[in-house]
């Protein structure tokens, strides 16, 4: 008797199974296909003698069919092993993420990881280095930059002040303003880091308020974060592949983002200059725009902090249209020069009251030296349109030449010293680092940014500017040497030097070309005058006698300015000893100041003989420059991010990449493009006649 199958419906699994689909949950009168009875009858024994055959559709037992339906068979007949490997496969990717991936992590892709291997191949006196191309260099100042930056990112974001040894921030009350975003954006954006740009700019977005009651500092505030946003507007508008942002295209809704902050800030900053004189208050506050007397100095203004704020204002004028910020900061300026300096050198303070100087000190260090730097730029932002600032740089440094630059007893390094009591008292061989800045502004200065072969050809090109291209390269000289006389190979901030008694000066080696008009001109009176300063030179070479670290000046604060300097001489004289003398201060950086954590291995396969994974962390500023190792003060300065690892990164770029000859760098290194004043934007005073 033939079998026939049942013509009753399956009972269908699941509600949902639709009631006319063809197939196993479908029509009753398809059959059990999966099953392998058919709906037509079969004689019994063509099912038994074709039980072997491939064809066969009836099972041997009824209730347990041969073979498993083609859906829920294999499902059941392998589901232990596909339970296994299952298993399997999840811990494998468990032991891949947490395990295998951690450590080639630890091994490869940590950049912290990568510069603590490459740090310790470092060998002292290497001037060459281990890496041969720039662009490599160049790429471990980048990985520098990564590691600062997202060690503040992890543990003190949106924080002002950040201590990488401790891993914690110093305003967990009240917050911060997130200085160090605002002054590291521009560098992001030069270092093309897009993802970290994107985050930075939501955190300005979203979080960045000025409506606090703070007092801030007028200047600071001015040139890092007034500056920063000027810069970061800029760069994303005119350099559009730099870090690029869907969200600051034009037409966009975040298009104005950066100048609309920057336009907050400022109106915020105008109460500053509300004194009875005009020279700015030290201090502001942010939410009752009031200018604040300070304690320090009997309440008056440093003249850099009065006459180092022009080329923000100005540049946000530009943008703006409001000439208001224009005036406010040329007024500065000309109240300066109503006090009419002698030999063109101004004291190191000045009375917000009274408009005039306190005290006796000359100095390009601490407290006056950014004055002089922005004489130089702002005759060029405008497009040397303002000569007025041309003739007041001119006259300064020739009364720079006449009364602070002397020479060292042995090896006849150039020094800008300091005259405490006044120019008509002895001169103080104290040279701060941060006069360092003075060599390449003198460079910048005498050829306008453009490359010296370039300037020399000009109408205009003089024995003046000459002499002014040896001063910057045997200043730069200098400043190479006081880091090369440390332990570390990294500056102190205050170095002292031996002179001869009387000093030497440079009048009297170089009689200045311009109140000497008759002064023989020989090319071999140009030479330079100094002993070579080398980086593997012995203890006993002539010029580390000439170079005196006292106990409480032996502090390094990661300052940028003699890497500002090797910057600007790199650019202007394309000599490469510049780029090699940055390399070696870059390498020194990263030796001593790196702060270096231990990675837990606790999740790592090891053996007995896998050596502990090091990373370093952060950078930070050193307590003794001149010991190894060296006391770390726990404390990572916004300008190493802002101004030091720019400035390197720069250094090691291609010279025509942010060019001198269009582009003007606050003095926190946040670039500014060159423009031609027109309307109300332009000088409006002239400078009272001297005798």
């Amino acid at each position: 008797m033939a079998y026939q199958p049942s013509r009753s419906p399956l009972p269908s699994r699941s509600p949902f199974a639709p009631a006319q689909q063809d197939g196993f949950y479908g029509n009753p009168r398809s059959g059990l296909r999966g099953y392998g009875l058919s709906n037509q009858p079969i004689p019994l024994s063509n099912k038994v003698n074709g039980y072997f055959e491939k064809d066969r559709t009836l099972p041997l037992y009824k209730d347990k069919p041969f073979f498993a339906p083609r859906r829920t068979g294999p499902r059941r007949r392998w589901r232990p092993f596909l339970n296994v490997l299952g298993v399997c496969t999840v811990l494998f990717l468990l032991y891949y993420n947490f395990y295998l991936r951690t450590w080639s992590g630890l091994q490869s892709n940590d950049k912290g990881v990568e510069l603590w291997k490459w740090a310790q191949t470092l060998e002292d006196g290497q001037t060459s280095g281990d890496l041969s191309d720039w662009t490599a260099r160049r790429e471990k100042v980048r990985d520098a930059f990564i590691v600062s930056w997202e060690g503040y990112e992890k543990n003190a974001w949106g924080y002002d002040l950040y201590r990488p040894v401790s891993n914690v921030n110093q305003e967990a009350t009240s917050g911060g303003l997130g200085w160090m975003i605002v002054d590291s954006l521009d560098t992001l954006m030069i270092m093309n880091l897009t993802s970290k740009v994107h985050r930075a700019r939501q955190w300005i977005s979203t979080s960045l308020n000025y409506d606090q009651d703070r007092d801030v500092n007028t200047f600071e505030t001015t040139i890092r974060m007034l500056g920063g946003l000027l810069s970061a507007h800029y760069l994303s508008t005119q350099y559009p592949d730099l870090a690029p942002l869907n969200d600051d295209d034009v037409g966009a809704a975040g298009e104005d983002l950066y100048i609309e902050k920057a336009a907050d800030l400022s109106e915020r900053l105008l109460g500053a200059f509300e004194s009875p004189s005009g020279i700015p208050w030290s201090n502001v506050n942010l939410n009752t725009s009031e200018g604040v007397v300070v304690h320090f100095d009997e309440g008056a203004t440093s003249i850099s902090e009065a006459g180092s704020i022009q080329l923000e204002f100005k540049y946000l004028a530009k943008l703006t249209g409001e000439a208001e910020y224009w005036k406010l900061v040329e007024r500065t300026m000309q109240l300066v020069d109503l006090q009419k300096p002698q030999d063109g050198l101004v004291r190191s303070a000045i009375h917000p009251d009274s408009g005039s100087f306190k005290g006796d000190r000359i100095s390009l260090g601490s407290r006056a030296d950014s004055y002089y730097e922005y004489l130089v730029k702002q005759y060029l932002q405008t497009s040397e349109q303002e000569p007025v600032y041309k003739e007041m740089w001119d006259e300064a440094l020739r009364g720079i030449r006449k009364n602070l630059v002397s020479f060292t007893k042995n090896s006849h390094l150039m020094i800008i010293g300091e005259r405490p009591q006044g120019l008509d008292q002895d001169l103080s061989p104290r040279m701060d680092h941060l006069v360092c800045f003075m060599p390449g502004t003198i460079a910048l200065g005498a050829t306008g940014g453009q490359p010296l072969s370039q300037a020399r050809k000009s109408a205009g090109w003089t024995q003046q500017r000459e002499e002014e291209i040896l001063m910057s390269k045997e200043l730069m000289k200098t400043c190479w040497a006081m880091h090369q006389a440390t332990a570390t190979g990294l500056a102190t901030e205050i170095s002292h030097f031996v002179l001869d008694s009387p000093p030497v000066m440079m009048a009297d080696k170089y009689p200045d070309p311009v109140t000497n008009p008759n002064r023989a001109s020989k090319p071999e009176a140009l030479r330079g005058i100094s002993e070579p300063v080398e980086a593997q030179s012995d203890v006993s070479a002539s010029w580390r006698a000439d170079i005196d670290i006292r106990r409480n000046d032996r502090h390094n604060l990661q300052r940028p300015e003699t890497v500002e300097s090797l910057f600007y001489l790199y650019r202007i004289t394309g000599d490469d000893i510049y780029r090699q003398w940055g390399w070696e201060i870059f390498k020194s950086f990263i030796k001593h100041t790196a702060v270096v954590e231990k990675k837990s291995t606790s999740r790592i396969p090891t053996s007995s003989n896998t050596a502990p994974v090091f990373r370093i962390k952060g950078f930070t500023s050193l307590g003794n420059a001149d010991a190894v190792p060296s006391y770390k003060r726990d404390n990572m300065e916004s300008y190493w991010m802002a101004e030091t690892l720019k400035y390197f990164y720069l250094l090691f770029s291609d010279r025509d990449f942010i060019s001198l000859e269009d582009h003007v760098f606050n003095t926190e290194a946040h670039p500014f493009p060159r423009f031609k004043p027109s309307g109300d934007l332009k000088t409006g005073w002239e400078r009272v006649p001297r005798q």
